[in-house]
């Protein structure tokens, strides 16, 4: 392709990279750099029919004259990235200074908002997206070795998962693992406990928050593994028929190097959908045990009287960075294999 032919077919995919990738993030680190003013007070006097007595109140016109002159705020500088609300140097340096115990240092780790959202975030991520690789594999293959009149109709009822949103989809779980939902009814009466609840404790509430990842993000791999396999060459396969290989051998040594590509395609897209994990634990009412970073910028944002723009700018740089620094090892990795295929 000619360099010129190539300017023009990049030249739109640039455009829209600076306009809706480029710019927001520039505008969202700007943000992150500064906080909301200091509400000016005034002196008002409140007067009854038993006296009159002052009180300090806000002065409204003067907050609203100094948001219009300064609508970014006051310059923070990175101040806010160390706070105790995100990386707390501060405070992990005097935890660690006054811990007698490893224990003792845990407990403050992740009793600390941004650390407690890291946690979960990394473990809701690194136990869905294999277990999404690895489910829709199997699906995958074994809906392509069905008869073709009973594809559809399988198929259809595998991807209803992905059709519903997340956010009915998660409160249609919380309803059924309910105490009175046929899921919480039904454990209570294997386990002979009418006090049992998967909403009872932080470790039952992930369990049931990751297996809802699962189940809602498979369809997606499936999808992507069943038309790729659709790609897979007949003459390998056909030659391992002839030499004696039978079906898991034809799969691992045939199939799965093929679709390897596809599977580092899922991974990247699945990985970059769970760090922003948000809508499962909107619609499980799990925010005492489960916090996310998308959760973090959502209870910053979410007083319309008191924005914390600067707070949420600040925890969405650092969600920025974490999503490349899992990102970086496969980008290259597979940078490499492309320049070794050249």
């Amino acid at each position: 392709m000619k360099h010129k032919t190539f300017f023009w077919f990049m030249l739109p995919t640039c455009v829209a990279m600076v306009l809706f990738i480029a710019i927001p993030i520039v505008s969202i680190f700007i943000q992150s750099l500064f906080i909301e003013h200091q509400k000016p007070s005034i002196e008002i006097e409140i007067c009854d029919p038993f006296g009159c007595k002052k009180e300090i109140g806000v002065d409204v016109e003067a907050y609203a004259a100094l948001n219009k002159e300064k609508p970014l705020g006051r310059f923070n500088g990175f101040k806010t990235y160390i706070d105790r609300n995100h990386l707390a140097f501060e405070e992990l340096n005097e935890g660690w200074r006054n811990s007698k115990t490893v224990s003792e240092f845990s407990s403050i780790f992740f009793n600390l908002p941004f650390y407690k959202a890291l946690i979960f975030t990394l473990t809701y991520t690194l136990f869905v997206t294999p277990s999404v690789i690895c489910l829709g594999f199997i699906i995958a293959l074994c809906i392509n070795a069905l008869s073709q009149k009973i594809k559809g109709p399988i198929i259809f009822v595998t991807i209803l998962p992905m059709i519903v949103t997340p956010l009915m989809g998660s409160l249609v779980l919380f309803w059924m693992i309910d105490a009175e939902g046929i899921i919480g009814s039904t454990i209570q009466d294997l386990f002979n406990d009418p006090y049992l609840s998967l909403k009872a404790s932080t470790k039952l509430t992930w369990i049931t928050l990751i297996t809802y990842g699962i189940w809602h993000h498979s369809p997606f791999a499936f999808i992507v593994f069943y038309s790729a396999l659709q790609t897979v060459p007949q003459d390998p396969i056909e030659a391992a028929i002839i030499d004696g290989a039978d079906r898991w051998q034809r799969i691992r040594h045939v199939v799965i190097p093929h679709l390897y590509p596809v599977a580092v395609f899922i991974a990247l897209i699945s990985m970059m959908d769970n760090i922003r994990v948000f809508e499962p634990i909107l619609g499980f009412s799990a925010e005492a045990s489960a916090q996310s970073f998308s959760w973090l910028i959502y209870n910053d944002l979410r007083n319309i009287e008191v924005m914390n723009f600067g707070s949420a700018a600040s925890t969405s740089i650092l969600t920025i960075i974490m999503v490349g620094i899992l990102l970086t090892p496969v980008l290259v990795k597979t940078w490499r294999e492309f320049g070794e295929s050249r």
